[in-house]
């Protein structure tokens, strides 16, 4: 599960669906001399309770557990989101209906008032939150990084700078790392290349880079085992380091596993 996943349409919906928590513990009507307890005295609101209160509360937990699930995860044949967006609208409906249909001599409570606030919100989230670029975007914006580094490349403890004894300078990808003087020393001077130092090295046509996925996708070994040793999260980044034909890529872990990521579609680059 990773919380970047979520959009700011998500953090509207578990926002609701608190607000909607709140108002069920408070009066959903009222009235003089009467003392009407909230929707959850089944005694006094039988259908409240479970045509608006529940049905949003399950429509919340759908909307946000589709975020976490692979797109090909249906129920009943439909998409989990699509099942949230029905129940939503189902209890925004409920909840307008309960504000025309007040019983006579009684006054709407606050509960009612936020009920129907908080489903509104649920269920307009739910049909056009995909379409609203302001809703639409990550809830937890994606730390992008610097610069990859070179595949192999080792960071420098605590940096190389002024003053950092045995530091030096980052080389280039594939070049011959040079001695380093004592601290304080001198210098050595470079030997002269040989016969075959000043040979140009062949050049590799890929350039590893960082990359996202755009839902979970599982990472095979090299080796073609079919049982997958990790799975790329979205929001995460990961490494690309070498690639096997045009659509398939050996990705690297954070943690430093390497494996074979055969669905490359929709990827974001680094």
């Amino acid at each position: 599960m990773n919380i970047r996943s979520l959009t700011r349409g998500d953090g509207v919906v578990i926002g609701a669906a608190a607000l909607l928590f709140i108002a069920s513990f408070l009066d959903f009507y009222s009235a003089t001399g009467l003392d009407l307890p909230s929707v959850w005295d089944t005694d006094v609101y039988r259908l409240a309770l479970p045509t608006i209160f529940l049905l949003a509360f399950i429509a919340t937990g759908l909307i946000i557990a589709s975020r976490f699930q692979p797109e090909t995860r249906k129920l009943a044949g439909l998409p989990l989101a699509a099942w949230g967006m029905v129940l939503a609208v189902a209890a925004a409906w409920s909840s307008l209906w309960s504000l025309i249909t007040s019983p006579s001599g009684a006054d709407l409570g606050p509960g009612c008032i936020l009920a129907f606030l908080a489903t509104l919100a649920l269920a307009g989230v739910a049909v056009a939150g995909e379409k609203v670029p302001a809703l639409a975007g990550p809830l937890m914006p994606e730390q992008r990084p610097a610069a990859p580094a070179p595949y192999g490349a080792q960071p420098q403890p605590g940096g190389a700078g002024y003053g950092y004894p045995g530091g030096q300078q980052p080389q280039p990808y594939g070049a011959t790392p040079q001695p380093v003087p004592p601290y304080g020393g001198t210098p050595a001077a470079a030997p002269a290349p040989g016969p075959q130092d000043g040979a140009p090295s062949p050049a590799s046509d890929f350039t590893p880079f960082w990359f996202a996925v755009p839902v979970a996708r599982p990472l095979f070994p090299e080796d073609g085992s079919p049982t997958p040793i990790a799975e790329l999260a979205p929001g995460t980044w990961y490494l690309a380091v070498d690639q096997r034909g045009p659509a398939t890529l050996i990705a690297q872990t954070q943690d430093g596993r390497r494996g074979v990521l055969n669905d490359t579609s929709g990827i974001q680059r680094g």
